[in-house]
């Protein structure tokens, strides 16, 4: 073994870009590859990795966003592909580079936080960050017999203008919610698109809104709406629900409104958070699925 290299943000050279790609697979069975040809990975997409000549053998990737909490924006940043090459474990080298990333970043942020599998649960105390529960919101449902068709359109990811119309709204979009949000994650939300969700896109052409959703017998599992307007959200709710749905989840925070009758359960999806100073990661949300990194 050669002595190991530090190398970041390497995504223009191809050999350690394509390095990356492999361990991304193998570790997660994660594929980069069309997300970068289709030039969605994004200037606040940052790999902090070791080398072993041509070969990236450790990872810690941060993803520089905002949250949108109660209307006003916030720093952030989302730890994400944390790996290392099964060859090299055992060495602190995850330990080594998320300590070159809260270096990096100190004072620089208002939220640091990730979310970890149940395998490194005892990990990331030792760096500050807090485990913090999350709420699943969901509404019964009944259908309005009045509502006229939607103009609802499933989009073709294969299809240049329909991907073309998705990266427009993704670029675009209003957050998804005043009360808790993500903002400038539209690099993570076209991967969801690609590789997590590609066959349930919908574009609703009546409020310039990209819907995405799933159905199963009667229920919605919602996952993102993605609108370039204020979002009327019991609007589209009668848009893409039918007679038979009775029950329908969030999976991010949607603004409670008088037409929605909003009920939350607690779920633990790994999240940890790191703040400095006095912030406090607001309680009773959810983030947004399609943002998580």
């Amino acid at each position: 073994m050669q002595e190991l290299i530090f190398m970041k943000n390497y995504k223009n050279n191809e050999v350690l870009r394509n390095s990356f790609f492999e361990l991304a697979v193998n570790t997660f069975e994660i594929n980069f590859e069309d997300w970068y040809q289709q030039g969605y990975w994004g200037e606040g997409y940052i790999p902090y990795s070791y080398v072993d000549g041509d070969q990236v053998i450790a990872n810690v990737s941060i993803n520089i966003l905002e949250l949108i909490i109660h209307g006003e924006k916030k720093k952030a940043i989302q730890i994400g592909t944390v790996m290392t090459h099964p060859d090299y474990r055992g060495k602190g080298l995850s330990t080594r580079l998320m300590n070159k990333v809260l270096e990096e970043y100190e004072n620089k942020y208002d939220y640091m936080y990730l979310f970890a599998n149940e395998s490194v649960l005892d990990f990331y105390p030792k760096f500050g960050f807090k485990p913090v529960e999350e709420h699943l919101f969901s509404m019964n449902y009944t259908a309005k017999k009045s509502l006229k068709p939607a103009k609802l359109r499933k989009l073709d990811i294969t299809n240049a203008d329909d991907l073309h119309l998705i990266q427009k709204f993704a670029s675009e979009r209003l957050p998804v919610s005043r009360h808790f949000a993500t903002a400038q994650t539209q690099g993570i939300l076209l991967f969801y698109c690609l590789n997590v969700f590609s066959n349930d896109i919908y574009h609703l052409e009546d409020e310039s809104a990209i819907v995405i959703y799933q159905k199963e017998e009667n229920r919605i599992e919602l996952f993102d709406v993605v609108s370039l307007n204020d979002i009327n959200m019991k609007y589209i709710l009668d848009k893409i629900a039918d007679e038979d749905t009775e029950t329908i989840t969030f999976h991010f925070t949607p603004d409670a409104t008088e037409h929605l009758v909003l009920k939350s359960t607690l779920t633990n999806d790994g999240l940890f958070v790191r703040t400095p100073g006095d912030h406090l990661y607001p309680v009773q949300v959810k983030h947004p699925i399609t943002s998580i990194a």
